[in-house]
């Protein structure tokens, strides 16, 4: 008999490169921007500082928070002062209210 040995046994899942761990504060950032702007942008400055810190990924991702939280926070003004001019506005431009 000849002396033949079996290959190694492959393993069925192979370990992907892993990078460097994201940043939470970057991920959650993110996630407000869509609901809550003030939130948004304060995640986003802190997960900035912290990438910068220790050298996370998310950076885009804290990026895209704040750009998403700022354009959210100042419509979210502009509505606010609309909604309070507006109604003046019409008042103003009909001659007041008429009993």
């Amino acid at each position: 008999m000849s002396d033949v040995t079996p290959p190694p046994a492959a393993t069925p899942y192979s370990s992907a490169p892993v990078g460097p761990k994201t940043n939470t504060l970057a991920i959650v950032s993110l996630v407000l921007a869509f609901f809550i702007s003030l939130g948004a942008i304060i995640c986003g400055h802190i997960a900035l500082n912290q990438i910068k810190q220790t050298g996370e990924g998310g950076r885009g991702l804290a990026i895209a928070g704040l750009v998403l939280g700022y354009l959210g926070f100042f419509f979210g003004l502009i509505a606010f002062i609309v909604a309070l001019v507006f109604p003046f506005l019409i008042v103003g431009s009909s001659g007041g209210f008429s009993y």
